[in-house]
Order: C-alpha cells, then structure tokens, then sequence
C-alpha cells in the first residue's frame, strides 16, 4: 500500500479508518504488500514509506472484526520458513482465524542487496518455496513436529505452539502465474492462487493449465480458489458500472475474489469514495 504525503504520525489512524471503511462497504479482503521498499517497477520511489506487512496485519488484526487478512505476496527469501510459519499461526490466533498465508518465489533485487537479505538465483528460490510450503504444512500440523530436512532448510522441530486457530489451517495462497513452476506449486500445495487481469483470454489460458496440473498430482480443482489482482482504473475514473461488467467476464472464469491495488491517494478517502460502491454489485456476480 501507498500512503499519499502522509507523516508517519499519521499512518496509524489511516490504517484504522480505512480498515473501518472497508468493512463498513462489506469488503471480505485486506492485505498489505510485504517489501522492505516501494516498488520502483510501479514507478513509487523506493524512499517512499513501507511499513513492515506482518507488523502491519498484527495492527490490522486488532482494529478488524470480519475481513480476511493477508500479504500479497510474502516473498520465500524474507524470513526464514519456521519462522514465517510461526508468524502466521500467531496471526491467524489474533484475528480470531482470519489469516491467509500469502507466498511467492520474490523478486525485488534491490531491497534485498540493500538490506543484505541473500538473493539466490531464480531456480533456487523456487526450491526454497516449495520447502517453505512443505515446512508450514509441517508445522501446523498439530501430528507432526519435525524433523525435517530439506535440500535448503533442516529444521529439528517443527513445534508450532499455538497452533493457527483455522482448520485444519490457515489458507495458502500462492502469487504469480508462472504455468511450468508457479500453477504446478499451487495444484500441489495451494489453498488459492492470485492472477493479474491481464484479459480474460489470458486468465482463461492460465486455469486451463492449473487444471492441468490439478489433474497431473490428482487435486480437484475446484478447492482451489481463484483470485485476481486488478489495478481499478475504471474505479478510480467513477466507473462503476464499467468496471462490474469487466469483472463480471472474469467471473464467468471462476474468479471467486478481485484484490484491487489502491492508487497514490488516502486510502481511506479511496475505499469510501470509488471502492464501497462496487461491492454490492460485485457480490450479486458471485
């Protein structure tokens, strides 16, 4: 998220009263992006303002009562998997289970130099993902507390106390539409995936070969929830309607949730003013 000229004194009533906007207009989804910077690739300067997202989401947790909360995405090499694993249990017990585990491969070079964080060649950090999902598994599951031993990571326990109050855990949610490695890491361990509308032929394209993997390691994909990042031009533009009838052509996909991104603006402002008049009529698609 993107806070628009704001002092750090007041982010933290900004968080509240967008929180608060947000569940007021019904709005089931609230996540926060987890980077050290702002996305130059977005064209955000990486000096700008970015609060640590589990930080963040604890705080979240406690000015919520009903929305789902999640990072899109946690980026694999951040924190080392016992660990996240343990935060994200911790989350899922404060918010009253309302935690999605949200993971990618990562991809910010430059925040991870600068903050001396390894960032190992693309091929190995998608080892380190599915070892990263393989050892949250492991760790929520209240049977099984370790070992375990990977070519990455060796964990001698993997005690996980408490244990995430959603059952049999909190939903993992896999970022990215790579069809050889990501779509394969979602059929495989994915409670959810997250898609860029890119068109709805290109949407379309990509869960023709989810279900292909589906069908290769034997998943039903239809446990598997589908959700779209969108940026909400037409929202932004007061186009409400417009935007339902796009979202409506995803729908007809099986895209279950759409995750917009917020604009250099106040959020709460945005939320109130171009968000909370599309969630009913994006509902009624449902």
């Amino acid at each position: 998220m993107r806070f628009d000229g704001q002092e750090p004194s007041e982010l933290r009533r900004e968080l509240a009263d967008t929180c608060a906007a947000a569940e007021d207009a019904g709005v089931s989804w609230i996540s926060v992006m987890d980077h050290y910077f702002q996305m130059e690739r977005a064209g955000f300067p990486a000096a700008d303002p970015m609060l640590e997202a589990y930080t963040t989401l604890g705080y979240l947790a406690g000015v919520t009562s009903t929305a789902q909360l999640g990072v899109l995405v946690t980026g694999v090499t951040y924190r080392h998997p016992g660990l996240l694993a343990k935060i994200v249990a911790t989350l899922d017990v404060l918010s009253g289970g309302r935690a999605t585990f949200g993971i990618g491969a990562a991809w910010y070079e430059r925040e991870h130099l600068a903050m001396g964080v390894p960032y190992p060649p693309l091929g190995e950090r998608f080892e380190r993902l599915e070892e990263t999902l393989q050892i949250c598994l492991q760790m929520w599951d209240p049977e099984d507390n370790g070992p375990y031993e990977g070519v990455h990571y060796r964990l001698a326990e993997t005690l996980c106390s408490p244990l995430p109050l959603t059952a049999p855990r909190p939903e993992i949610l896999i970022g990215g539409s790579g069809e050889r490695k990501t779509l394969r890491l979602v059929a495989q361990y994915g409670d959810a995936c997250n898609l860029f509308a890119t068109s709805p032929v290109e949407v379309a394209h990509k869960l023709d070969v989810l279900r292909g993997h589906c069908e290769t390691v034997g998943r039903d994909p239809q446990e598997i929830r589908v959700t779209l990042l969108h940026m909400g031009e037409q929202l932004e533009r007061g186009d409400v309607d417009g935007f339902v009838a796009t979202m409506a052509d995803y729908a007809a996909l099986g895209v279950e949730t759409v995750i917009l991104r917020p604009p250099a603006t106040r959020l709460s402002a945005w939320v109130r003013d171009a968000v909370a008049p599309a969630v009913g009529p994006l509902a009624a698609l449902g």
